[in-house]
């Protein structure tokens, strides 16, 4: 039997998906991130936070989460935390996440938005041939 990819969004917090977003987000960011139960249920309620998981024949393989908001300027939406297990890289399953999130995002309507690190050489290069474009923009950060 054909293994398939599936895009899914997270709406229960489910344990067995603590454990692969963790080894995912390890290969995010080099920075230890601490991912809980805990966290997973505070993002599956919330209304305006999507997490979505490919799974590849069942198993997690790559993650995107969509999020938005309503400012004084019109509608606001991120993807954030773009990333793909790197056994599975190579098989357009980083587009079909994005292209999933662009799908969810134009029924909102607004602006969508992502920052991705210069070094990330071939994410941003599937930003571009999506249609993304870069801004000239300062990105600040401050940790609370």
């Amino acid at each position: 039997m054909e293994k398939t990819l599936e895009i899914v969004e997270i709406k229960q917090p489910e344990a067995c998906y603590v454990e692969p977003i963790c080894r995912l987000l390890g290969q995010l960011s080099t920075s230890p991130v601490v991912f809980t139960q805990e966290t997973l249920r505070d993002i599956a309620a919330s209304p305006c936070c999507h997490l979505y998981l490919a799974l590849y024949g069942g198993e997690v393989c790559g993650m995107l989460t969509l999020a938005h908001y309503l400012a004084p300027t019109g509608r606001k939406m991120w993807i954030e935390d773009v990333v793909v297990d790197s056994s599975h890289r190579g098989r357009s399953i980083g587009r079909r996440l994005v292209q999933h999130a662009i799908d969810c995002a134009r029924s909102l309507g607004g602006t969508l938005m992502l920052t991705s690190r210069p070094t990330r050489e071939a994410a941003n290069a599937l930003y571009r041939s999506i249609g993304f474009e870069s801004k000239e923009t300062n990105v600040y950060k401050m940790k609370l």
